[in-house]
């Protein structure tokens, strides 16, 4: 069998070779469509690095099954192939990846496996190389050097491609932001020194830089976003703020584009910078999601191995698409498409699941939360609740396989759990509730400038962050904005169409009428009127129009990840 084994792990490292080779060629074109100012091209190349995992399984996985034949169910088989790929990948300084993309093969081809420690790296086994103090991946400058001449050195070790706007006053603006933060707090000494990664963090319009400076005995991190405008390359703000900086790493964020070669160190260098994130959560925001859902899976193995809680239906309003449940103790959400839909809802299950994958390539400029997708999840049948039991055999009983000591769930998704915004309303006070209802129409606005109408707007779809930051997590009825008709109401002419107990007026399918999002949005009585205020555009044809026409144009606008009030030149154009 060794013969078939050998020939076999090398069709899998070269295509794992093959695969990581084209996802750093589409990391190092971020660099060339920024100073270009090229921004559809940044989004097609975004979405392309996103599929090329899947683009490069599927072919592997055919032709892994012709090759075996009978034998594609063959633990021994598998075992010798195994051990031939890890030889492979042993001295690897990503082998931690390639390690992920095994598994991902193995699942594709040697079908309905839920899980098998003994074929797979269900734990994993791969040494992370941790970063060096003088490792080649840092800019290090001392603080014998001076602030200013720091700053003057750091705008000059990094090339973005253009020319600065106005140089001088960027150098005036960092020189002033450090003075206010650190300086005014923390003395320099002599080990004072501040570091930043050489690789430069790219999404949508801005490039990011990623540092921290080692100041009153710890490390202080910072991030300096760049922007290239009409009138050249400027520094937009310097952030410190840890909330701000965990935001940019959100999983509401689409992925950056960033140059790892050796990945563990720059997720060690993250990690130092971003504490709060997990491990897996940092993976998937350097663009290595499959690795970041192996290691979400590996955390929650050993949270089911701390934990005795049972899974339990998950609290709010039951939604008409998805059951949705959860771990009490565990910030995740589990979401299965039901077997039917109940009316209005006229949808198939195949086409839910292509809104999710219509999410998972689009930018989710920080309002749509990040989804992990699973086949044959499986879970001890003793931590399921009697309750969810009932409420899946219910609802999605095809999906279900139940063994002696398991549940098996043919597919679901993940997702970060959130506080529903219906339920938040409820109970919070009036001021924390002008402060979400706020939030939920930025929420709507920023998605429709990403050219994403949510289609189902109810507070029930919108969940809130630990930072209370409104997300939208509903994605059966999205639609690209481009694509819907925004109408204001015909006016009635006489008795019968003022009365007429049914529209009058031709309705097409995709024909909306932002005037009736008044009636619907926010039942509150002490909310209501603030929200209809604050977001008066919301219900202004003209306004939703506008920004189809500004997408039609090809127009990428820009989704700030920090607040307007912070940034250096408030209203510069990018």
């Amino acid at each position: 069998m060794s013969e078939i084994a050998l020939p076999l792990a090398k069709n899998i490292f070269d295509a794992y070779l093959n695969y990581i080779r084209r996802f750093n060629d589409f990391t190092r074109l971020a660099p060339l469509y920024f100073s270009q100012r090229n921004w559809q091209a940044t989004q097609q190349n975004h979405r392309q690095r996103l599929r090329l995992y899947k683009d490069t399984l599927l072919p592997l996985a055919k032709d892994l099954q012709e090759k075996l034949g009978t034998d594609t169910t063959n633990r021994t088989v598998w075992s010798l192939i195994r051990n031939k790929y890890q030889e492979m990948i042993s001295t690897r300084p990503d082998a931690e990846l390639a390690q992920t993309f095994f598994n991902s093969i193995f699942r594709k081809t040697f079908l309905n496996n839920p899980l098998d420690e003994e074929l797979m790296y269900v734990r994993g086994d791969s040494n992370p190389q941790y970063l060096q103090e003088k490792s080649d991946l840092l800019n290090s400058y001392p603080a014998s050097l001076g602030l200013d001449q720091i700053i003057r050195q750091i705008l000059q070790d990094y090339d973005f491609g253009g020319e600065f706007m106005d140089k001088e006053k960027d150098v005036a603006f960092l020189v002033e932001g450090v003075k206010k933060v650190i300086l005014s707090r923390y003395q320099v000494e002599v080990g004072t020194k501040t570091q930043l990664l050489k690789p430069v963090f790219y999404r949508n319009k801005a490039a990011y830089l990623i540092g921290r400076t080692y100041v009153g005995n710890k490390w202080m991190p910072f991030i300096i976003p760049f922007l290239n405008g009409p009138n050249g390359i400027f520094v937009d703000t310097l952030i410190f703020d840890p909330n701000l900086m965990s935001h940019l790493f959100s999983f509401t964020r689409s992925y950056f584009m960033v140059e790892a070669a050796i990945p563990s160190q720059i997720i060690e260098f993250l990690s130092s910078v971003i504490p709060h994130k997990k491990i897996h959560e940092l993976y998937n925001a350097i663009g290595f999601n499959k690795h970041g859902k192996t290691l979400f899976y590996r955390d929650f193995l050993e949270h089911l191995e701390k934990r005795t809680d049972e899974f339990v239906v998950a609290p709010g309003i039951k939604g008409m698409v998805m059951t949705v449940f959860t771990l009490p103790s565990l910030n995740i959400v589990f979401k299965l498409i039901k077997d039917h839909f109940e009316p209005p809802k006229n949808m198939t299950r195949q086409e839910v699941r292509e809104k999710y994958k219509l999410v998972s390539l689009h930018d989710r400029v920080g309002r749509m939360a990040d989804t992990h997708e699973f086949e044959h999840f499986k879970i001890p049948i003793s931590r399921i609740s009697p309750e969810l039991m009932k409420e899946l055999r219910n609802t999605t009983n095809s999906l279900l396989i139940v063994t002696e000591d398991s549940l098996i769930i043919k597919h679901l998704y993940t997702e970060r759990k959130m506080v529903p915004l219906n339920l938040f309303l409820e109970s919070c006070t009036e001021e924390e509730g002008k402060r979400a209802v706020e939030d939920y129409g930025r929420a709507i606005l920023q998605l429709a400038q990403a050219n994403i109408f949510p289609g189902d707007m109810m507070t029930k779809n919108f969940g809130l962050t630990r930072q209370r930051r409104v997300i939208f997590y509903d994605y059966d009825e999205i639609e690209f904005l481009e694509d819907m008709n925004f109408r204001a109401k015909p006016k009635p002419e006489n008795f019968e169409q003022i009365y007429a107990s049914e529209p009058w007026y031709e309705i097409k399918k995709n024909d909306v009428f932002p005037e009736d999002f008044r009636r619907w949005m926010i039942g509150r009585a002490d909310l209501k009127p603030h929200f209809l205020d604050y977001h008066s555009v919301l219900f202004d044809p003209e306004y939703w129009n506008s920004l189809q026409q500004r997408i039609r144009k090809g127009e990428l606008i820009h989704a700030f990840p920090y607040p307007e009030e912070i940034r250096f030149r408030p209203g510069e154009a990018v």
